[in-house]
């Protein structure tokens, strides 16, 4: 349990962001700074991220987060700066899959977690395959 002022709260996201067309353009080496870029943004909007994994098509992400947070608004932050990082440091290896400034795309799954206990959804994420 958290607490900020009057609250006490314990709110658990699962977030999968998949990549435009499902192109499985994700390597080992994008995904290692995928989570880097997320986690930095995340950090900036007071955001936890529990877990992190992928696959050569898309991601997952455990987030911990104040109820004052608008989900919809910090999906569309992380997808638009890491996005746009992604493409500017990855632009040679993007370019065989994109012709057009893309990374995402406009979908996203967002569950809350607390259907299946945390330890199973944190032990999924952890086994995503990564991408040799």
């Amino acid at each position: 349990m958290r607490s900020h002022y009057h609250c006490v709260y314990k709110l658990n996201y699962h977030l999968v962001l998949v990549t435009k067309y499902r192109n499985k353009c994700f390597t080992s080496e994008l995904l290692d700074r995928l989570e880097e870029i997320l986690r930095e943004q995340c950090k900036k909007w007071d955001v936890d991220i529990a877990e992190f994994g992928g696959e050569a098509d898309h991601i997952h992400l455990m987030l911990e987060m104040h109820p004052n947070i608008e989900p919809a608004r910090l999906i569309n932050s992380l997808k638009t700066v890491s996005s746009r990082l992604i493409r500017k440091e990855f632009s040679a290896h993007l370019a065989k899959y994109y012709w057009k400034p893309v990374l995402w795309s406009r979908a996203y799954c967002l569950i809350t977690a607390g259907g299946a206990p945390l330890s199973i959804l944190k032990d999924y994420i952890q086994n995503q395959d990564k991408p040799k």
